[in-house]
């Protein structure tokens, strides 16, 4: 049984790992952080004493709580020095194969009662797990960037995880402040599927020329009443990221032609235009660059913000009606884990599903491409006058 006594590995001291580990050590767990990499360590080590220095400075910790959290977390360099945990949280690369490597080594290592995680957000849990002997202690626990400020886990049963170990696990990633939801172990899982459109439909509206990228972004920002527009937030994510996201979650669906990725964005991550961090991607962040203005039309806005708002329901319903997660669970992962301004299942509730339905209608009809078939539930929803809730 997990409790506050459980020691927590984590494996990889990168941003998400680093991360992970301060939200562990905050909870009060004995926190060990691996990394093969001696230069990552030291920098792990840095931007620990510097977030933590932050939060005393804004008054949010004590000076025993930053001493405290501090002395919670050992950074090694050896594997073994995991041999102690209760869990281990895997945040590296986003390689089965790597993830496979490391796993099939740790099980060698741990205690046969330690609890195996990782926080990939789009690989098979269940293929990650095929590389242990012991593939019920298995499971994908997937914090969101930052994880000491982003409140969504998503808890992810592999095909042959233990029910109990996945209950554990809920109960404890709760305890450390967070809110979790559970979802089956599909590519994406919940947020990296639904959210999809927010880009692909964008990407879409821009390279048919129907507006600019900063008109888009204005759209889904003022109109929509979502914190950033997608430009802007696939160029903070990094494209390298973003789009390998979206071409994993294509390929894993077998192509289905409504995760197709977008060409313009290929191009942009062939060119290394990867966005904030290279300094350029959809747009220009060097210094004395100048950002472009909006076409501010409220009509053209309205338009834009309505056919992207129409594909994430879309999704959203499609991952209800396939028992990805719950209707409940799906729309705390988009409000929690992305900031969306209301859940998507409650938005098609206030819009109308016979509205959205017209809306996916007239896409199918004018495209005629299976990127815009309907999902069945909003049918079975409209046809015996159900809402979501």
């Amino acid at each position: 049984m997990l409790s506050q006594q459980t020691i927590v590995g984590v494996i990889g001291s990168g941003a998400m790992g680093s991360g992970i580990a301060q939200v562990a050590a905050t909870a009060g767990h004995q926190v060990f952080v691996y990394d093969n990499n001696l230069t990552a360590l030291e920098k792990a080590k840095i931007i620990l004493t510097s977030s933590l220095a932050k939060l005393l400075e804004k008054q949010k910790i004590s000076l025993e709580q930053q001493n405290k959290i501090s002395a919670n977390i050992t950074f090694i360099s050896a594997l073994n020095g995991l041999a102690n945990c209760n869990l281990i949280i895997e945040a590296i690369v986003e390689n089965l194969d790597v993830k496979k490597s490391v796993f099939s080594e740790l099980e060698k290592i741990v205690r046969e009662d330690c609890i195996l995680a990782s926080n990939t957000s789009s690989l098979s849990i269940t293929s990650i797990a095929a590389s242990c002997k012991n593939a019920e202690r298995v499971m994908g626990i997937h914090f969101f960037n930052p994880a000491t400020i982003m409140p969504l886990v998503e808890i992810i049963p592999g095909i042959a995880s233990n029910a109990d170990l996945i209950t554990n696990s809920k109960k404890l990633v709760d305890s450390w402040g967070k809110v979790t939801v559970i979802a089956k172990d599909t590519p994406g899982f919940i947020v990296n599927r639904v959210a999809r459109p927010f880009y692909s439909e964008a990407l879409r509206i821009y390279e048919e020329g129907i507006a600019d990228m900063v008109t888009i972004d204005w759209a889904m920002k003022e109109i929509g009443g979502f914190k950033m527009g997608p430009f802007e937030l696939m160029d903070l994510i990094g494209h390298d990221v973003n789009y390998v996201v979206t071409e994993t979650v294509w390929k894993q669906f077998y192509y289905d032609p409504k995760f197709k990725p977008a060409l313009s964005q290929k191009r942009l991550l062939e060119a290394g235009f990867l966005g904030r961090k290279t300094q350029r991607g959809f747009y220009n962040y060097a210094p004395g660059a100048i950002m472009p203005e909006a076409q501010k039309n409220k009509e053209l806005g309205e338009r834009i913000f309505k056919r992207i708002l129409i594909m994430l329901i879309n999704e959203a319903a499609d991952t209800l009606y396939l028992k990805i997660a719950s209707a409940e669970d799906i729309d705390l992962a988009m409000t929690k884990g992305v900031n969306y301004p209301k859940g998507l299942l409650k938005w098609a509730d206030e819009l109308g599903i016979q509205n959205v339905i017209k809306e996916l209608t007239d896409l199918k009809d004018f495209y005629e491409e299976d990127r815009y078939r309907i999902s069945p539930i909003l049918k079975q929803n409209f046809w015996s006058q159900k809402s979501f809730y």
